[in-house]
């Protein structure tokens, strides 16, 4: 069976969260009582998140529950307005995009424990003065 596009990009929204934070699968499913597979199949979209475990997601994860549906793609919500969603399978994210990708949010989260701002603003400056020699 297909996974619903909705239960993917809220899944994402998930992981992506609980990456930032720094968090494993266990971990989170010891705060909400669930196991990791269980996690796992909600962070693929295999599972539906049923609202109050989103609520409670969202407690954990220090988000608003608006947090989850955030950024949908406007394929996805036209797909689900139309009724189509539930008759097409959804593919899987390539990995294309560098904000879903695992190092880009490691790199997020600790760049951010870098206590003082204008050490992590040099650590900003040279990322940026590195990636624009290596475009050249």
């Amino acid at each position: 069976m297909p996974y619903h596009p909705v239960d993917v990009h809220v899944g994402s929204r998930v992981r992506m969260r609980r990456t930032l934070l720094g968090l494993s699968q266990t971990k989170l499913g010891e705060a909400i009582g669930l196991t990791f597979q269980q996690v796992q199949k909600y962070e693929r979209g295999a599972n539906r998140i049923g609202s109050s475990r989103l609520f409670e997601l969202s407690q954990v994860l220090d988000v608003p529950v608006s947090f989850f549906f955030d950024e949908m793609l406007p394929e996805v919500e036209t797909s689900v307005k139309d009724g189509e969603a539930a008759r097409h399978a959804v593919a899987k994210p390539n990995g294309k995009d560098p904000v879903s990708k695992r190092e880009t949010l490691e790199l997020v989260r600790n760049y951010y424990r870098v206590g003082d701002p204008r050490v992590r603003k040099r650590i900003f400056e040279l990322v940026k003065s590195i990636s624009k020699q290596s475009a050249i």
